[in-house]
């Protein structure tokens, strides 16, 4: 009812503008709301609009304007705003003759031949894209006339094609009865699908739209790519053609948002007067969004102007041509290099089928191929290491001076001796050990020395997002004594095929810790990669007590690999460890002894080992 309010307030306001007598008669008004109460495709938006006009239409300082064309306007103005529809649309024409649709008129075969040479337009493309554009959807009377020459002349050119791309940003015009006809090229012949509801106001009648079983012709291959243009100007059935074919997941929108038009539009002569109202007498709702594309739009999948439509859609054909070698070859990769040899072979089987099921026929980019290839691992694998990647070179060794280095191991570690002489150390990335090497006696200077002393330690690798793992065999090393070896972890190689173990070291710069002394690591939800394998080496030999989180579940440093030919790239784990002594932590994380938030987890090892040595002192 308040928006049927704007339309007696939009009249009455010209109240204060014109004041000569009414020259339009007061039922002028009413005439025109029963038009479109009578015929509007939406009645439940027509609540209350009647009162307000009968209130409207009763005062005479509403037509008491000085012309039927800004008569026209200001109706238009508060129809379409009471109605929230600009469709409506109120004119002034008194040369108004009304438009009878043409029948076709028998014609010989050569002026049938050039009238569907001049309104479709048909081209194979390189790389045997086909090409079809239509600036009117024909319906059913005519398609059956002419059928015979469409598909000799256009159709029987398309089919052998290995993708089309269809043209509708010049189609503002069409038959609903068309709509089955187009859309049935393109799905299978059963089970036949209800693809449309049209209902029309006038005849208050509901039409379901099915595919058809029966076509003039083959059909166009379910499989191969369909891409269909849109501009701002596509309008009408042709609107319904792209909303049902892109619902129907069958194609890809390319271009702008499309017109919102109508899937039916009348005009109707107000009474005895040249007034004239423009209404959207029927609607359409699709059955699988249970909305409607009119007066907002087909929204596209890939917005770009329409200009840039038709180059897009090729680079998106291209790419949907690469792809079936691309996740065949991403499947093999992951089959021959992947850690735990059972999962990757799972992982490839299933990934070809996810291919074969035609799950990656709608991508549009090389960014959406890699974000859908990477959940599918992801989802497959339960590994969220195995991924796409960029290839990002390595970058150059730094020449550090002595000085220069010193800054940065400030930087990298934190220490502290807290309460009853409890070291602390923290630094959030673990680094190669041939880079290592060469400055660990800056490091045992600057860093270990300062906690090598305490009588226990508390390592905090919360925000430790891992790195190399060649150098933890050392770092574990200076927790555990010199006299024997021990063996902390095997890693097998997949790609080799060869198990590597990492022992302790005999030799190491800088002191001992020893075996004897408490140990506390604190963990996170972000610990990950190396850093985990150090945890689950020290908590697997009982040298360590662990407090926080769950840790990542990432994995040992994946490798990098090419997909075939092209600029796709995976990430694959190839290591894991040893899993004879129980399940691996790589993609399934580590769980702390002590679960704790990884915030509360610092002072928690802190209260566990003042505790201790209080009641080591009494």
């Amino acid at each position: 009812m308040a928006k049927s309010l704007f339309l007696v307030a939009s009249l009455l306001v010209l109240e204060n503008v014109f004041v000569i007598q009414a020259t339009f008669p007061p039922t002028l008004i009413v005439d025109m709301a029963k038009v479109v109460m009578d015929n509007y495709c939406s009645p439940e938006k027509l609540v209350g609009m009647k009162e307000a006009i009968e209130s409207a239409s009763s005062n005479t300082e509403i037509l008491n304007i000085p012309d039927e064309e800004s008569l026209a306007n200001v109706l238009s103005t508060g129809v379409q705003t009471t109605v929230s529809d600009p469709r409506l649309m109120v004119t002034y024409e008194p040369n108004y003759v009304p438009v009878v649709a043409p029948k076709m008129p028998p014609l010989p075969p050569e002026q049938l031949i050039a009238v569907i040479q001049t309104s479709i337009k048909l081209d194979i493309l390189e790389g045997n894209i086909g090409y079809l554009r239509i600036d009117h959807i024909l319906g059913e009377e005519v398609a059956d006339k002419i059928g015979s020459l469409l598909l000799d002349l256009v159709w029987n050119k398309i089919l052998p094609t290995s993708a089309l791309i269809f043209d509708l940003r010049y189609t503002g015009s069409g038959d609903i009865s068309g709509i089955p006809y187009i859309v049935s090229y393109f799905t299978e012949a059963e089970p036949l699908l209800h693809i449309d509801t049209v209902y029309d106001r006038p005849s208050n009648t509901t039409t379901k739209l099915f595919s058809m079983s029966t076509l003039l012709g083959e059909r166009y291959s379910m499989t191969k790519p369909l891409i269909v243009l849109t501009s701002k100007n596509t309008r009408g059935i042709a609107e319904d053609v792209a909303y049902c074919l892109q619902n129907l997941k069958r194609a890809t929108i390319v271009g702008e948002k499309t017109a919102g038009g109508s899937v039916k539009i009348d005009k109707f002569k107000v009474a005895d007067t040249d007034f004239y109202v423009t209404v959207p007498t029927a609607k359409s709702i699709n059955p699988i969004t249970g909305t409607t594309w009119e007066v907002t739009g087909v929204s596209p999948d890939v917005v770009v102007n329409a200009e840039d439509a038709l180059a897009t859609a090729i680079k998106i054909v291209n790419l949907r041509a690469q792809v079936p070698a691309i996740i065949e070859g991403s499947a093999t990769l992951i089959a021959d290099n992947y850690a735990f040899e059972n999962i990757g072979a799972d992982v490839a089987a299933k990934l070809k089928e996810l291919l074969e099921n035609g799950e990656y026929s709608m991508v549009v980019s090389k960014s959406s191929l890699e974000a859908k290839l990477s959940a599918d691992l992801k989802t497959l694998s339960g590994d969220k290491c195995l991924k796409t990647t960029s290839n990002t070179p390595a970058l150059p060794p730094m020449n550090y001076s002595p000085e220069m280095y010193i800054e940065l191991i400030k930087v990298s570690f934190h220490t502290d001796i807290f309460e009853n002489n409890i070291g602390y150390l923290r630094f959030d990335m673990f680094g190669d050990f041939e880079e290592v090497k060469p400055i660990a006696q800056i490091i045992v200077e600057h860093v270990w020395n300062k906690i090598v002393n305490t009588d226990a330690m508390i390592i905090d690798l919360r925000n430790n997002l891992g790195g190399p793992s060649t150098a933890i065999a050392g770092f574990c090393s200076y927790f555990f004594d010199a006299d024997k070896e021990i063996v902390l972890d095997k890693l097998y190689d997949r790609p080799s095929g060869t198990t590597t173990e990492f022992r302790t070291l005999p030799e190491l710069t800088g002191t001992r810790y020893g075996s004897k002394k408490s140990l506390i690591i604190l963990t996170s939800g972000a610990t990950a990669g190396a850093a985990e394998e150090f945890v689950y080496i020290m908590k697997k030999l009982g040298r360590a007590m662990i407090v926080g989180e769950t840790t990542a579940g990432a994995s040992h440093p994946p490798k990098t690999f090419t997909v075939g030919e092209t600029d796709i790239f995976l990430s694959i784990p190839t290591v894991h460890s040893d899993t004879t002594a129980g399940p691996a932590w790589e993609g399934a994380g580590i769980a702390p002894h002590i679960p704790v938030s990884a915030d509360a987890a610092l002072e928690t090892a802190k209260g566990i080992f003042n505790k201790h040595i209080a009641g080591q002192k009494k």
